[in-house]
C-alpha cells in the first residue's frame, strides 16, 4: 500500500511541477554531468569546453523558447484524452505503477524513438536533425543541440503520442523531466566500466550505446535512436555496437560543417540544401 502510495505522491508531484523545478533539472543535469565529464572523461578533447558549450546552450534555449510556446497545445491534448477517456492508459484498468511505466514507454516509442528514426529517412526532416550530428566534440551540452525547426517535430511526435496514449499531465511531465535527464546521461563524454555500461544498455540507453550512433558514417548514423528505454533498437533491429576507439563523430557528408561553425550558417542549414564544396577536408576528430 506503501507503494502504491509513493507512486501517487511522484505523480501528483509531476503533475503541478513548478518551471523552476524543471529549470533546476535540466540546469543541475547539464552541471552534474559537466563536472563528471572533467573527473572521468571517456576522450580527452582538445578543445576549449566552455566555447564549444556556447552554441549548444544558444539552442538549448531555442528549444525551451519552442515548448513554451506550443506547451498549451500539449496540456489540451492530454486534457481531452483525460476528459473522453481516449487512448491506451484510458482504455485499461490496470495498477497505477503499471500505468506510469506503460505510458512512459509509449511516450518514449513515439516522442523519441519514432521521431528520430523518421528524421534520419526522410531528408528535409533530417535537415534540420543534421545540426545535432555536426558537433564533433560530443558531451553533455551536445543533448540539447537542436535547430528549433526539429524541435516543433520533435514536439508534433510527442503530442501524437499524448494522443495516443491518452497520457495524463502528470505522467507527461514526468517523461519530459526523465527525457532531458538521460538525453544528457547518453550524451555525456563519460566513461562507465563497460561491463556496467553493457548492462545498463538492456534497459535504458546508456553512454557507449548512444556514441555509436554519432559515429560520421552509415550504417551506425542509421542505429541506436533510443532516447530513454534501449528496448525499441532491439526490437525494431537498429542496435548496434562499436568499439569506442573506432569512433570518429560528424557527418562526413558535410565535411566542412563541424563544431566550430557560426550558429547562423546551422540555422540556415535545413533552408538552403548546403553542399560540401568538392574537395572540401573531412574536418570530423579523431578520438
Amino acid at each position: 500500500m506503501r507503494y502504491f502510495v509513493s507512486m501517487e505522491v511522484i505523480l501528483n508531484y509531476f503533475e503541478t511541477i513548478p518551471s523552476s523545478h524543471r529549470s533546476i533539472i535540466l540546469v543541475g543535469g547539464i552541471a552534474f554531468f559537466w563536472l563528471v565529464e572533467y573527473a572521468a572523461p571517456l576522450f580527452k578533447f582538445d578543445y576549449k569546453k566552455v566555447k564549444h558549450a556556447m552554441p549548444n546552450i544558444f539552442f538549448t534555449l531555442t528549444t525551451i523558447i519552442v515548448n513554451f510556446f506550443l506547451a498549451f497545445i500539449l496540456l489540451k491534448t492530454s486534457d481531452w484524452a483525460v476528459t473522453n477517456k481516449f487512448g491506451i492508459l484510458q482504455w485499461l484498468t490496470i495498477p497505477l505503477w503499471v500505468t506510469i511505466l506503460l505510458g512512459l514507454a509509449i511516450l518514449d516509442l513515439i516522442g523519441a524513438w519514432l521521431a528520430h528514426y523518421v528524421q534520419h529517412m526522410v531528408k528535409p526532416l533530417w535537415m534540420f536533425h543534421l545540426i545535432h550530428h555536426t558537433d564533433t566534440y560530443i558531451d553533455t551540452t551536445t543533448a540539447n543541440r537542436h535547430h528549433p525547426g526539429e524541435s516543433i517535430i520533435r514536439f508534433v511526435f510527442t503530442t501524437l503520442a499524448v494522443f495516443i496514449a491518452g497520457a495524463p499531465v502528470g505522467i507527461i511531465m514526468l517523461y519530459q523531466s526523465l527525457s532531458v535527464i538521460l538525453s544528457q546521461f547518453n550524451h555525456a563524454n563519460i566513461a562507465l566500466p563497460k561491463k556496467l555500461d553493457a548492462l545498463i544498455s538492456w534497459v535504458i540507453v546508456s553512454p557507449n550505446m548512444h556514441k555509436v550512433h554519432h559515429h560520421q558514417k552509415l550504417p551506425y548514423t542509421d542505429t541506436n535512436y533510443g532516447n530513454i528505454f534501449s528496448i525499441w533498437d532491439r526490437v525494431f533491429g537498429t542496435f548496434s555496437k562499436m568499439k569506442n576507439e573506432d569512433l570518429r563523430y560528424g557527418i562526413d557528408t558535410y565535411p566542412d560543417i563541424d563544431t566550430s561553425t557560426h550558429v547562423v550558417t546551422l540555422l540556415k542549414l535545413p533552408f538552403k540544401g548546403y553542399r560540401a564544396p568538392d574537395g572540401a577536408k573531412l574536418k570530423s576528430k579523431k578520438m
